[in-house]
């Protein structure tokens, strides 16, 4: 990959010459495959990096070189592949694409595959636990997924909502890149890894899709009650509307409509508005040389300090800063 150096340069998996212990490493993060040149004598030079976090990993991988790929079936998770350089021939079942920095490629693994990276060729995947997205998938529908999860081959990331998944994806990059410590607080790194999953079953067609944008039924307001009281009592948690809605038992659709009909709000927006409150409590009584306004934004789940400082004056009327010094 030219002079540059790899995403996540700083998180190196493996560097080798050998196709042995390229298949070896690589197969541990993105599941057992086989990896050949295509060219006679050419030779592999297999560099990867990556992170992972909670059920879900990012990594980059190139081989220097022209590759035929064939990855064995499995079930235990999912890889979306955006090319960064080069294309990516790509036989899965009965669907073929040619994958390019603009059309990016959905694996379910469940189906024969084979794969032929053109020379020069870098991949950034995604790996998702495939019973963590189904789970995901489940608290979105209110019900327990019937038949395996299983998406169309091509991610177009010119549509809006790839652009959407895509962005995530960068603000996760860009966090692994820089140290800024958002993947180290449990609470933005849940929330970040939801939004990650949620996104990817809205955006790319899959054989959930018309249940996820279309079926779901009205709320009454004792169920938006049992979940306004299981937000405010569990604000400090890691809490998704898909994890709201699991506990009272609708979908996560149902419930962004019962609380927009009957509060005029969303479940996150409500969510934040207690956070903000809770924040505001504890800086009111914060030492400003135990602990700063970061520490405790973070601490309440609020990933983007600059978001949080003007929602919390538009609350408030004062910054976060004024109110830990007063």
């Amino acid at each position: 990959m030219s002079d540059r150096p790899l995403p996540f340069a700083a998180h190196q998996r493996v560097c080798t010459r050998d196709v042995d212990e390229a298949e070896a490493r690589v197969g541990e993060a993105l599941g057992r495959y086989a990896v050949r040149p295509v060219e006679s004598g050419a030779h592999i030079d297999a560099c990867m990096t990556g992170i992972e976090f909670g059920e879900v990993g990012l990594y980059c991988l190139h081989y220097g070189t022209e590759v035929l790929i064939t990855p064995q079936m499995l079930d235990t998770h999912l890889l979306v592949e955006v090319p960064l350089i080069g294309t990516a021939a790509m036989s899965h079942g009965p669907e073929r694409i040619v994958s390019t920095p603009g059309l990016a490629c959905v694996l379910s693994l469940t189906r024969p595959m084979s794969v032929r990276w053109s020379a020069g060729h870098c991949g950034l995947f995604t790996r998702f636990d495939r019973r963590a997205l189904e789970d995901q998938l489940g608290r979105l529908i209110g019900r327990r997924p019937d038949r395996p999860l299983t998406f169309s081959l091509g991610m177009d990331l010119t549509r809006p909502p790839a652009r959407s998944w895509r962005s995530v994806v960068e603000l996760l990059r860009r966090e692994a890149e820089t140290g800024g410590g958002m993947l180290e607080q449990p609470l933005v790194a849940r929330q970040l890894e939801g939004l990650l999953m949620t996104q990817l079953l809205m955006a790319q067609p899959s054989n959930y899709i018309d249940e996820l944008r279309n079926g779901h039924r009205r709320v009454a307001p004792p169920t938006v009650k049992r979940a306004v009281r299981l937000i405010e009592d569990h604000a400090a948690e890691p809490l998704t509307v898909e994890d709201i809605a699991e506990a009272v038992g609708v979908s996560a659709r149902a419930l962004q409509e019962g609380f927009r009909r009957h509060l005029e709000k969303t479940p996150m927006g409500y969510l934040r508005e207690v956070r903000l409150d809770r924040v505001r409590a504890e800086l009111a009584v914060t030492d400003p040389v135990a602990a700063t306004v970061t520490d405790v934004a973070y601490r309440w789940g609020f990933a983007h300090l600059g978001r949080f400082s003007l929602a919390y004056r538009q609350r408030f009327g004062e910054s976060p800063s004024e109110t830990l010094r007063r």
